[in-house]
């Protein structure tokens, strides 16, 4: 995994503000800051991570990826918040520091194929698109589904596929992936994402209640099928929902 050098991490921080100040974007000085933000919980969970850094890659995927986008207009000076946001339908946009552990924990690779429960804004599966070869993205909530479809394709992301569907059951005919990403809490992990999870892959799902505090849980499978967990951190996710015990 690749950790943050200082010297390469302040030319790409720099590469990037010029670039975003070309474009005229008013946003990058935020997203910067955001940055900045989240290093420094990761430093200060870093007992929980066994790290005081990010992949260098999904750091410079959340200063990119402009955020503003993935929220509602009226939403739009929190976007930068290190929080996460309502965007209707009782779904969230998740806190940038989650989005960031997440994507970092998967372990991404150019090449990898990943799917993502729970496409919600879009956000989520932006920065997987930004880290990875190509991303298959489930929602249960048609309005949101179509919205975030829509906002994906609007802003370039052409590697991601998203549908409406029941994501406890994964996406079958694009199986089997490198990684999972499951942005809702579930009372178990799924065994159809598990049997669609390829070998030597990883899946992180927050696991628990309802509406109450649950575990951020990393899973990789070996190259047998036998799957090794960690608890990573407590979060508090939405529930995973659909025609499923």
């Amino acid at each position: 995994m690749l950790y943050r050098h200082p010297l390469l991490w302040i030319c790409v921080t720099l590469l990037l503000l010029l670039a975003s100040a070309a474009l005229g974007d008013e946003y990058a000085q935020a997203r910067q800051q955001l940055v900045e933000v989240i290093e420094q919980d990761v430093r200060d969970t870093s007992l929980y991570l066994d790290k005081e850094a990010l992949d260098l890659r999904v750091m410079a995927a959340i200063a990119k990826v402009p955020r503003h986008e993935f929220v509602p207009a009226a939403q739009r000076h929190h976007a930068y918040d290190n929080r996460p946001l309502s965007i209707g339908h009782g779904q969230t946009i998740s806190q940038p520091y989650i989005v960031a552990l997440m994507s970092d924990l998967i372990k991404p690779q150019p090449d990898d194929r990943v799917l993502e429960l729970g496409t919600g804004s879009g956000y989520q599966a932006a920065i997987l698109a930004e880290l990875t070869g190509q991303v298959y993205s489930i929602e249960i909530i048609e309005a949101l589904g179509k919205q975030a479809s829509e906002r994906l394709s609007r802003l370039g992301y052409d590697n991601v596929t998203a549908r409406i569907g029941d994501g406890y059951y994964g996406w079958e005919e694009h199986a089997p992936f490198d990684a999972i990403v499951v942005t809702a809490a579930a009372s178990h992990v799924p065994p159809p994402l598990v049997a669609q999870l390829k070998p030597g892959g990883h899946m992180v799902i927050p696991v628990g209640s309802s509406f109450l505090t649950q575990q951020l849980v990393l899973i990789e499978k070996e190259a047998g099928g036998q799957l090794i967990t960690r608890q990573i951190v407590p979060v508090m996710f939405v529930p995973l929902t659909g025609e499923h015990d």
